[in-house]
């Protein structure tokens, strides 16, 4: 499927060492492409990386770099030497240099009184951030909040339980949910996916094609599965496999099962 160039293309940027050498196990991407699924929309795209200031730099750099873009960032936003998410987004994004916002600083400052906070003044470093930085306050774990730039960059805490409330803020603001949603339609050849190459090159624009092909003891499968947001076009693209198919006299089954062969 051919995309609208307007059309947002999100990506989750997910920083954490901790990830990586499998001390801890992801639970962002799961939720970001459901979430978003939900809405009617997809995830163009996951990056888990290491929490290297100038990877993260590099990586801000070529996200932001990609027209309609739009990046979930979890990980690196607290007041610890390893969290440099904060300034890394300034370099990559603005002119490299980090400003007291008083709206966020004046949130952290009300969730800090009346707590016995050895060294307040490290939480406060939260507030240090990229200028024009904006809060997301949904945090119903300790109330610190993230923050975002420009409506396209939205930056949490790696924490799940925190993170997730604030991507949810961030969607319901600046993207609504869509009504009408792609529908899909599926297929199991008992082919191989060269079989049917001619005909996936003749699809229409705004039909989006996964062709996945398996080997199995019994012989090769292909599934092909069709996802469009206009019925008719995805009605006729899956109809012109199904008569290839019978012309082909190649058994074939409605769905997914290349998984029970």
């Amino acid at each position: 499927m051919k995309n609208d160039r307007s059309e947002p293309k999100f990506f989750a940027l997910i920083i954490g060492t901790e990830i990586l050498n499998r001390r801890r196990r992801d639970r962002h991407f799961d939720f970001l492409s459901r979430e978003l699924l939900e809405r009617g929309y997809t995830l163009s795209g996951s990056f888990v990386i290491e929490d290297d200031p100038d990877l993260i730099v590099q990586t801000l750099a070529f996200l932001a770099s990609i027209p309609h873009s739009v990046v979930f960032t979890f990980g690196g936003i607290g007041s610890t030497p390893d969290d440099h998410t904060r300034l890394a987004a300034a370099r990559a994004l603005r002119d490299g240099r980090l400003v007291t916002q008083p709206e966020i600083r004046s949130i952290i400052e009300a969730r800090l009184k009346g707590r016995d906070v050895p060294n307040p003044h490290y939480p406060l470093r939260m507030a240090e951030l990229p200028e024009g930085a904006r809060p997301l306050r949904e945090n119903p774990v300790n109330g610190m909040p993230g923050f975002e730039l420009d409506g396209r960059f939205f930056f949490t805490p790696g924490f799940p339980e925190m993170a997730h409330p604030m991507v949810r803020e961030a969607l319901d603001r600046y993207f609504p949910r869509r009504s009408r949603r792609p529908m899909r339609k599926t297929l199991t050849a008992l082919t191989r996916e060269s079989a049917l190459i001619d005909i996936m090159e003749q699809l229409p624009e705004g039909v989006e094609l996964s062709s996945l092909p398996k080997l199995y003891a019994d012989g090769p499968r292909v599934v092909i599965s069709l996802s469009s947001e206009n019925p008719e076009a995805l009605e006729e693209a899956f109809e012109s496999f199904i008569h290839a198919l019978q012309e082909r006299d190649i058994p074939y089954s409605l769905g997914d099962d290349a998984a029970t062969g």
